[in-house]
């Protein structure tokens, strides 16, 4: 694991090779199993979250009416989460650095009748212009394979004043139990402090991004967002360990959140910050 100095660091040579492991991680993924179930994700009725697929309803992470609002999903991978709020009335934009995902969605498209625009772009550096959107959405997305110190703020860039942004992470508690290789396990494992960069190429899974608490809550708050919510999913009681996903079980994941949405919204304007500390 790669610890962080303090403060936001320069990190473009690492943002540049997590990009390039991930996009292969992903091409692989996307021939073994992602590929194969879009169909079937595109065409669900409801929209759900995460392994453990706990329905919106029960979460309220969206907003309660999506109509009409200009969306854009940063790591759409296939694009499914895109494709359910497509039919909602949304207008959605689909950004994702891997062309073997978009090949999928695009497929998708074509095949279902829904179409909307798919960009090939790491969301670190996305080419779409500033304040065009109303909400921005990561299901295990851009939110853990994207650098957060650059993807947070082009997220912030691109949201009207007022634009939520939502997004699916692991836990930290989960990240805390993982060891290098193998499964989440019922203690600790690494340190809390310096989460950032983990590289977990020694398993096949890439390279992925966490932030302990802190340092995400004061990384929105600096790009202008108010946190809203913060969602830690519970597996329903009749959950399976997911097929693609053994690194956590179920039996795990019903005792302690395997993952967190979190729901941020950019404020209005911008806030006069106090020029002496508080007494």
């Amino acid at each position: 694991m790669r610890q962080v100095p303090e403060g936001a660091p320069d990190t473009q040579h690492l943002v540049e090779d997590s990009v390039a492991v991930n996009r292969g991680v992903w091409t692989t993924m996307n021939a073994q199993y992602t590929d194969a179930r879009a169909r079937a994700a595109w065409q669900q009725s409801e929209i759900t979250w995460g392994i453990w697929q706990v329905p919106e309803v029960k979460l309220r992470a969206l907003p309660t009416d999506v109509a009409g609002l200009d969306v854009v999903e940063l790591g759409c991978g296939t694009a499914y989460l895109s494709a359910w709020l497509a039919r909602r009335g949304a207008r959605p934009v689909g950004v994702d650095p891997t062309p073997a995902q978009l090949a999928t969605a695009r497929r998708c498209q074509r095949e279902l009748g829904l179409a909307f625009p798919l960009i090939q772009a790491p969301a670190e550096q996305v080419p779409l212009p500033a304040a065009a959107f109303d909400l921005a959405v990561s299901e295990y997305g851009a939110s853990i394979w994207a650098d957060p110190f650059r993807w947070i703020p082009e997220a912030a860039r691109m949201l009207r004043p007022g634009g939520r942004l939502v997004f699916l992470r692991n836990s930290t508690l989960a990240v805390l139990c993982s060891p290098d290789v193998g499964p989440v396990q019922e203690r600790l494992a690494r340190s809390y402090f310096g989460l950032y960069q983990l590289d977990w190429r020694a398993s096949n899974d890439g390279i992925v991004f966490h932030l302990g608490y802190g340092d995400l809550l004061r990384l929105l708050r600096g790009n202008g967002f108010e946190v809203l919510d913060l969602i830690e999913i519970q597996a329903p009681p009749d959950a399976q360990t997911h097929a693609y996903a053994e690194h956590v079980s179920a039996t795990w994941a019903q005792q302690w959140p395997s993952e967190e949405i979190w729901v941020a919204q950019k404020r209005l304007a911008a806030r006069v910050r106090r020029s002496q500390p508080f007494l």
